[in-house]
C-alpha cells in the first residue's frame, strides 16, 4: 500500500532531512513550506499522514491542526517542535494531533513513530503485508522485493510504481494514473518519467527470467501480468 505523507515545514534544512529519511523508508513525501499551503494540500488531496511543525509563520502548527479537525479531516497528525513544553504537547493533542516529537529528532525514531501512527490509523489496514505475482514477492513491511528468491534492490520511487502495479495484477494502469499516484502534481504531466521508471523496473525484475511480468499496453499504459507467460528479456 503506497503511503503518501505531507510535511508542513518552513525550514529548508529540516524539510530536506525529513524528505530524505522518509523517502528512504519507502514513503512518498510532499513538502509544504507554510501553514496556508499545508492546509490547502491537506484538504485537497488524500494523505496517509501529515507531519507539521509547531512554529510555522502566520498559520502555526496548532492552528493548522485545529482547522483540519474542524473541517472534518481525520488524517493522522504528527507534530514537531523545538524542545516542546508539556503544555504545548497537551494543547496539540487536545486540538487533534496524534503524536508529538521534539526536534532535533532521530530519523530512525521518526520513521518508527510514523509507521506506528499508520498502523493505528483507521485508514491504514492493508489486507496483507506481502504482495505476490508469479515468483515476484514484495514484502511491504520490510520494503524488500524478491524474484525467484533473489533480492532485487529498488529505489523508493521504483518500489512505489511496482507496488501500484502489484496491488491490481492484470489491470491496465494508464501513465497518467501512475504519475498522479506516485509523483502527485510535482512534475510536468507531459513528462516521460513513467516510461523511464518502467524500463528500469524491467531491467531489474524481468531481465534474465523466462517470463516477463511487466507488460506495455500500447497507447494506454502498463500492467503486471502474473498469469500469461512471456518471453525472456535478453541483454543487447
Amino acid at each position: 500500500m503506497i503511503q503518501r505523507l505531507l510535511v508542513v515545514e518552513d525550514d529548508p534544512a529540516v524539510s530536506d532531512l525529513l524528505r530524505r529519511c522518509l523517502t528512504a523508508a519507502g514513503f512518498i513525501v510532499r513538502i509544504a513550506c507554510c501553514g496556508e499551503e499545508g492546509l490547502r494540500l491537506a484538504l485537497e488531496l488524500e494523505w496517509s499522514l501529515v507531519i507539521l511543525d509547531l512554529a510555522l509563520p502566520r498559520l502555526d502548527g496548532l492552528d493548522l491542526c485545529r482547522l483540519l479537525r474542524a473541517k472534518g479531516s481525520q488524517v493522522p497528525i504528527l507534530m514537531l517542535a523545538d524542545a516542546a513544553s508539556s503544555k504545548d504537547k497537551a494543547k496539540g493533542i487536545r486540538l487533534g494531533a496524534d503524536d508529538y516529537m521534539a526536534m532535533p529528532f532521530d530519523p530512525e525514531e521518526l520513521t518508527a513513530r510514523v509507521r506506528a501512527l499508520l498502523r493505528r490509523s483507521r485508514s491504514y489496514r492493508p489486507a496483507s503485508t506481502t504482495l505476490r505475482a508469479a515468483d515476484l514477492v514484495f514484502d511491504l513491511e520490510r520494503r524488500q522485493v524478491r524474484r525467484a528468491g533473489r533480492a532485487i534492490p529498488l529505489t523508493a520511487k521504483e518500489m512505489a510504481v511496482l507496488e501500484l502495479l502489484m496491488v491490481s495484477p492484470g489491470s491496465v494502469l494508464s501513465r497518467q494514473r501512475i504519475l498522479a499516484k506516485v509523483w502527485g502534481d510535482q512534475v510536468d504531466p507531459l513528462t516521460n518519467i513513467v516510461d523511464v521508471y518502467m524500463r528500469r523496473l524491467r531491467s531489474k525484475i524481468d531481465l534474465g527470467h523466462g517470463r516477463a511480468l511487466l507488460k506495455t499496453v500500447r497507447g494506454i499504459g502498463y500492467r503486471l501480468d502474473d498469469a500469461v507467460p512471456g518471453p525472456a528479456l535478453r541483454t543487447a
